[in-house]
């Protein structure tokens, strides 16, 4: 066992991030594999846009739970490569309403297939006695009510009393 893994809770961020990148190293072979040109971190974005048609910048960020910075920086290379498109909001021209191309559609129709698989792939990985979807989904409820940095400085303030 390496110095990582045997810290325990303590390098959790650093496993996860670990985990994170191997499955989207994993992703880019599969996509690759089936002669697709796309970037695994594209994937929230593209598959929104997919459910949901036509979004503005924020409703996207929204959706995919990204910073709105982060959100514009691949709306952007999502652009430079002409699968997605935006347009000035008819209502509010301060606001661009983003959807897919037809270039966007045809990638996502050429994506479905792997989609399916690289979903069974995944459940074959969480089909374990403790279900890693599960323990994410119950870990962001718990960040959600008082994130890591808020517990965090509660424990500092003990710690100096």
């Amino acid at each position: 066992m390496n110095i990582i893994n045997s810290v325990g809770t303590l390098a959790l961020s650093t496993r996860l991030q670990r985990l994170s990148e191997q499955l989207r190293k994993d992703g880019a072979l599969l996509y690759k594999e089936y002669n697709i040109d796309f970037e695994p971190k594209w994937f929230p974005v593209i598959y929104t846009l997919y459910q949901r048609k036509k979004l503005n910048i924020i409703e996207i960020a929204s959706e995919i739970g990204y910073s709105h910075p982060s959100t514009i920086s691949l709306l952007k290379e999502l652009e430079k490569e002409k699968i997605v498109q935006s347009k000035k909001d008819k209502k509010d021209e301060r606001k661009r309403i983003v959807s897919l191309t037809t270039k966007g559609e045809s990638l996502v129709s050429d994506m479905l297939p792997v989609w399916s698989i690289i979903n069974k792939a995944l459940e074959e990985i969480i089909d374990n006695e403790n279900n890693l979807l599960k323990a994410i989904n119950e870990a962001e409820e718990k960040i959600k009510r008082s994130s890591f940095f808020q517990r965090a400085l509660i424990l500092k303030e003990k710690a100096a009393l």
